[in-house]
């Protein structure tokens, strides 16, 4: 199909005029994607034959930069569909992204196992010492030609050909996977009387009517399965016949018979990665998987996993029995359910440290936490974000920001789309609409960050946990990651980086949310508008250890199943319920303490690209917790040459330098394991 025959009629396709390089997202119907992504491959494949085809002996640049510079329509297109898919879907958009995922998975793939490219690839890297080359290009050729070797380009046509089959299968699955759990996340918990909000703050009762109203119910309540949702109610409500109904929903999506069961899609993804292992020549998808990561091998994974499972369920015996003298005080539960212990924790947590989420909620309003983003930004790496409330925008919620410097240049565009919604997916997440980069010109990055959080009363400050405030934080230093990249190759932009290090700045920037200077100048009461009170500071810092015990078990239960499903080497037969249930008792996991997230709805693995590597989040925070303390030992957690370190090793690299080079030349020597040990209060049980 030829481009000037549909271009007139699609945005997709038509200059992008904003001045921020949004695209047209009014203009935009699920009608225009598949035309132009017919133009958009077509144009790529082109631009591929002519790099494979060159007579002329390779070069770096006539073959690696020329491959990182080309595809720049389908690279513009996609991430559009990805966004709306994600954030804004609709029973149209569902099924054109059930037609086109398979096929822009094949075409990527496709792509990285041309024999011809590899040919080109393979005698540069032969003779890399040879090339002056700087040390980004050479990253960049390093990237490429393992990309090329994973993907399976050295391999005889047969297994090329059986692999292409393998990597479309598994796209059309996980996309079906994900829209099965957005599907049953419609589901709520209603509630439909003053009884069934016994024990609710207010805050909590004014979401869940806001919920249920913006589902054609004015006049009920509803418990939606978003995080920012379902565990409020988990944690305040008196009601335990509902607690449990709440919690069997939550942990249930994925796994109910019918057309939305990801049960059987999970275990066919499983039998494909484990035999696109096998053609590879790994015993396992485990093991092919941390061959790009920093940790090389299932077994440092497990050494890690190991070194907190036992001392976090220590603590967890403690934690919980401690939660039954309460209850057994308080004439509740004999004992401790899943659906109990929040609820208990809670109740434990106001009498240990007088903390009260009544009393901390007005001074954790969204504005607020909005504000100490932009201050943090500011002050770390001399940025500002000023809003543009006429830019192009896919939904109402959605507040869009142009990103400066202090000079007055530009950086990029960051979007933020906070609330949660029917059509949006749940969780929160980082994506890219535009990357950074230079290779074909000066490209700014256009960044957009979604949460789920729960709205408030209309017209009223809408209340942010402290596990809501983390959570913005940080969304917002994967944002920050992508905005302040300083990279020439796109391949090597913001957090295209090895997956155990890419939640490195997204998890050190969560230590400002609470750093007491932040809290100081921007958790101010939502009514008075007075900071936060300093003894009440203190009362939060003091509890940051209390139920680690619970949390640190029910990640690493989570990432340890990850790990063991995926290292199976042959899930011909998997029954994935029965796998995990088999798994978790012989890990001795706490009944009274739930996995983060169940197979038939974990979509880190399923659905993204976490696959083998959920544990990514326990490695990178060895990392900032040991980077965060380069500020402790500057003695100001805005040290400037502490923070132009961070940013000039850390955030604006990218891929293009290995990671453990890029750590170390922050922070001058290799992480350390006690600061984390310590941060989940863990490190007394090294014994």
């Amino acid at each position: 199909m030829k481009r000037d025959s549909i271009e007139s009629g699609n945005p997709l396709l038509q200059p992008w005029t904003d001045a921020l390089g949004l695209p047209p997202f009014g203009a935009i119907d699920a009608g225009h994607f598949e035309p132009a992504f017919e133009v958009a491959l077509a144009e790529h494949r082109a631009e591929i034959e002519r790099i494979a085809t060159r007579g002329e002996p390779p070069t770096f640049d006539n073959t690696a930069a020329a491959l990182d510079r080309s595809g720049r329509l389908l690279a513009r297109v996609e991430p559009v569909l990805r966004s709306l898919c994600n954030s804004h879907t609709s029973p149209e958009l569902q099924a054109v992204e059930l037609r086109l995922a398979p096929r822009l998975a094949a075409h990527a793939a496709s792509i990285q196992r041309d024999p011809r490219l590899f040919a080109r690839l393979d005698a540069l890297a032969q003779r890399v010492d040879s090339l002056d080359l700087d040390a980004e290009q050479r990253r960049l050729l390093d990237r490429l030609h393992l990309d090329a070797r994973l993907a399976g380009a050295q391999l005889a046509p047969a297994a090329r050909q059986r692999l292409g089959q393998i990597v479309e299968q598994q796209a059309a699955l996980m996309t079906r996977f994900a829209q099965n759990v957005l599907a049953q996340e419609q589901q709520c918990l209603w509630l439909n009387g003053e009884a069934d909000l016994a024990g609710l703050p207010k805050s909590v009762a004014e979401a869940a009517r806001a919920a249920a109203a913006e589902r054609g119910r004015p006049q009920a309540w509803a418990i939606t399965l978003s995080r920012s949702s379902v565990v409020p109610f988990l944690t305040f409500s008196e009601r335990r016949d509902l607690r449990e109904r709440a919690f069997r929903l939550w942990k249930g999506r994925g796994a109910n018979a019918g057309e939305h069961d990801n049960r059987p899609l999970a275990a066919e993804l499983l039998r494909l990665r484990a035999e696109q292992a096998r053609l590879l020549g790994y015993a396992s998808y485990a093991d092919y998987a941390l061959v790009d990561r920093m940790a090389g091998r299932p077994s440092a994974v497990f050494d890690l996993l190991n070194a907190v499972w036992e001392p976090a369920k220590r603590r967890a015996a403690r934690e919980q029995a401690e939660l039954e003298a309460i209850a057994r005080q308080q004439g509740g539960a004999e004992k401790i359910e899943p659906w109990d212990w929040r609820f208990y924790a809670e109740r434990l947590r106001r009498h240990r440290y007088a903390l009260d989420d009544a009393e901390l909620e007005p001074y954790f309003s969204l504005h607020n936490m909005m504000a100490a983003l932009a201050d943090c930004a500011g002050r770390l790496f001399g940025v500002r974000l000023v809003e543009q409330p006429q830019a192009p925008r896919y939904h109402p919620d959605v507040r869009v920001f142009e990103v400066l410097r202090d000079d007055g240049s530009r950086v990029g565009a960051f979007l933020f789309d906070n609330f949660a919604r029917p059509g949006k997916r749940s969780g929160a997440w980082m994506n890219a609409l535009r990357l950074q980069s230079r290779s074909a010109g000066e490209v700014l990055p256009v960044i957009v960050n979604n949460s789920n959080f729960a709205r408030g009363a209309p017209g009223g400050p809408v209340a942010l946990s402290l596990d809501d405030v983390r959570t913005l934080f940080h969304e917002f230093g994967h944002g920050l990651h992508g905005l302040l990249s300083n990279v020439t190759y796109e391949r090597l932009s913001g957090t295209r980086v090895l997956r155990d290090f890419v939640e490195l700045p997204s998890q050190l920037l969560e230590h400002w949310a609470l750093e007491p200077s932040v809290l100081a100048r921007h958790a101010r009461h939502a009514a008075t508008g007075e900071p936060i009170p300093p003894e009440l500071v203190g009362r939060v810092l003091r509890a940051r250890e209390f139920n680690q015990g619970f949390e640190t078990v029910g990640y690493t239960a989570s990432a340890l199943v990850d790990m063991m499903v995926h290292g199976c080497t042959d899930p011909a037969e998997i029954d994935i319920a029965e796998f995990e249930r088999r798994t978790l008792a012989g890990l001795g996991m706490p009944e009274a303490i739930a996995p983060y997230h169940h197979l038939a709805h974990f979509q880190h693995l399923f659905a993204g690209s976490y696959a083998a590597g959920y544990y990514v989040y326990l490695w990178a925070e060895v990392l900032d917790a040991d980077g965060f303390q380069a500020f402790a030992e500057a003695g100001d957690p805005f040290d400037p040459a502490t923070a132009g370190r961070l940013q000039r090793f850390i955030y604006s690299r990218g891929g293009a330098v290995d990671p453990a080079e890029a750590y170390r030349a922050f922070r001058g020597r290799d992480a350390k394991v006690a600061p984390l040990l310590a941060k989940r209060g863990l490190l007394e049980q090294q014994a």
